[in-house]
């Protein structure tokens, strides 16, 4: 039995970190037309699936009474809630290999939702040899390097100890806040972001563009909070990813009001199919969030495998309280720049009975706030030092 967990364990952690994986590729290989990325989100979906199938065996046969059972459902909930996710990024790949290119304003905007994906070739030599251990570029800039392409190969979910070479090029995700200084320690130049210039003239297209983003950064929200709710055990947490699916609805429903309308405009509605195929996937991720979220509603027992699988993943998910006298008490999470200077997002805080979830730049910081954040290791420790007492 002890084996069958320790097994349950990995191959839930790897579920989650494979299915964020993949929905961070997805988004990469449609905003930079990479046909080969989008092949690989496809075969990384028939991995995903054999764990999927060998978690299920590993569970029932570590449950040997009614009440093991019970306490392994939720697990089994949060990796088919995992499965979903996938299943939704090899939509959004589907968009580059059935050539339903997205309109250049919608790639430009996606550019600065609440988290971007850049590229950027490794032109400083003084990084050359370094390992991503070495850098520490999660943790200085906030981007965490997600692909790497090396002449005609890639190098997905890259480690800490994987080296950096001139010419690599390096696909990242993270605050726009903190492209300048990732662009500036891999190329050794200042980022400039050239304009682009749309073939495509619809009216009111901004319309559509602002709710793509909105979906887009709302269904990130679910997952992260989602996975929240469930470490935490957290009811309020819960009812937010309930209410985050309910708006993901709606706002679905106007952006085909927009399409329906739009389409009378052109007459190559491909792009316009693209649009909807992105904004079914991102509700996809809302309603998987939802599910996972489920589990804390109804009252199911989590096993502490679930814990464990979750603090051993790529990204950790940490509660931080602010303490009196802290360098952060009385400063926004602008002023202190955490996401650049630590690497963790700030996904929710809680002050006295209240929460406040997706805080801003904005947002002050007081004492006794409890912060969810995210991020890695090293940066739960940066952001614990900002947070601790002198």
């Amino acid at each position: 039995m002890r084996r069958q967990r320790l097994n349950v364990k990995y191959l839930l952690k790897e579920m989650k970190d494979l299915s964020e994986l993949m929905v961070d590729l997805a988004y990469s290989a449609t905003m930079f037309d990479l046909v080969d990325i989008a092949e690989d989100v496809l075969r990384m979906e028939e991995r995903l699936t054999e764990m999927l199938k060998e978690l299920r065996i590993s569970t029932m046969l570590a449950a040997r009474t009614a009440e093991d059972a019970e306490k392994l459902n939720a697990i089994l909930q949060v990796a088919s809630s995992a499965e979903k996710i996938a299943n939704a990024a090899v939509d959004i790949a589907r968009i580059v290999l059935r050539r339903m290119r997205l309109p250049i304003e919608f790639k430009k905007d996606l550019m600065y939702a609440d988290e971007t994906v850049v590229r950027a070739k490794v032109l400083n030599e003084g990084i050359d040899g370094k390992t991503l251990g070495d850098l520490k570029l999660k943790t200085i800039t906030g981007m965490r390097v997600i692909a790497i392409r090396r002449g005609t190969n890639w190098i997905y979910d890259p480690d800490r100890d994987t080296k950096i070479q001139l010419g690599d090029i390096l696909i990242a995700r993270g605050p726009d806040e903190s492209v300048p200084e990732f662009y500036r320690i891999v190329t050794g130049e200042l980022c400039r972001r050239q304009p682009q210039v749309s073939g495509m003239q619809l009216s009111r297209i901004d319309i559509a563009v602002d709710i793509i983003i909105e979906m887009k950064n709302t269904s990130e929200l679910a997952v992260d909070l989602a996975y929240s709710a469930v470490l935490f055990q957290n009811k309020d947490i819960a009812d937010e990813v309930r209410i985050l699916e309910n708006s993901m609805n709606e706002m679905k429903y106007s952006l085909e009001r927009w399409v329906l309308e739009a389409a009378k405009e052109i007459e190559d509605v491909s792009s316009l199919q693209s649009l909807l195929q992105l904004a079914q996937s991102s509700e996809m991720i809302s309603n998987a969030a939802y599910e996972m979220a489920y589990t804390v509603l109804k009252d199911m027992e989590v096993h502490p495998v679930i814990t464990l699988a979750m603090r051993e993943s790529d990204e950790v998910i940490t509660r931080l309280e602010v303490e009196r006298g802290c360098v952060a008490e009385g400063k926004t999470i602008g002023e202190l720049q955490i996401e650049t200077k630590t690497g963790m997002t700030v996904v929710a805080i809680r002050r006295g009975d209240k929460w406040i979830f997706d805080p801003d730049s904005k947002t002050i910081l007081q004492r006794g706030d409890l912060l969810i954040a995210k991020g890695t290791r090293l940066g739960e420790e940066k952001l614990k030092e900002l947070l601790s007492s002198p």
